[in-house]
């Protein structure tokens, strides 16, 4: 009987025990899922980061996340493909830079698609074949030739002009 007196409250206390750790793997999980959450977008994408730079990029512009089957996220992707080709930059760079543009027109009243300023850029670049540019340099001058006046267009001939090798 004694035994049975000890061993009570350890039985007690491993039943309260049993459930608090429960409840905070609840929580804890919870927050990981908070945390883990595709509800927020990044400022930017870091050089560890293992986001996909074309989905974050077209959430980025839709003003939230996108599934990665979503038509925006597939024509963002092959856009980011096919600059990676004209520019030395690899697409998580393109895409920080490419948001860093929008905000930077943004400011000035003269916003632009992600997808217009990459496309754009690079059919400047592409023709350099083997010689790439770099998408930083491209995207300081474009935003340049916009902060003087010139249009979207008139901006890449600018910008053509230049590259021309």
């Amino acid at each position: 009987m004694r035994r049975v007196l000890l061993l009570l409250p350890l039985l007690t206390l491993a039943a309260c025990g049993s459930e608090e750790p429960r409840q905070e793997s609840q929580d804890e999980g919870q927050s990981v899922v908070a945390r883990t959450s595709e509800g927020d977008l990044p400022g930017w994408l870091t050089p560890t980061d293992g986001t996909d730079p074309a989905r974050w990029l077209a959430g980025r512009e839709a003003g939230r996340p996108l599934p990665d089957d979503a038509p925006e996220v597939a024509a963002m992707r092959a856009s980011l493909k096919t600059a990676r080709t004209g520019f030395v930059e690899d697409p998580r760079m393109m895409a920080n830079r490419t948001v860093q543009l929008g905000q930077m027109l943004a400011e000035i009243g003269k916003p632009e698609p992600y997808r217009s300023l990459i496309d754009g850029l690079n059919r400047i670049a592409a023709p350099r074949g083997r010689h790439k540019s770099l998408y930083g340099e491209m995207v300081q001058h474009y935003y340049n030739a916009r902060a003087q006046g010139a249009d979207h267009d008139d901006a890449l001939a600018r910008l053509a002009s230049r590259a021309t090798p």
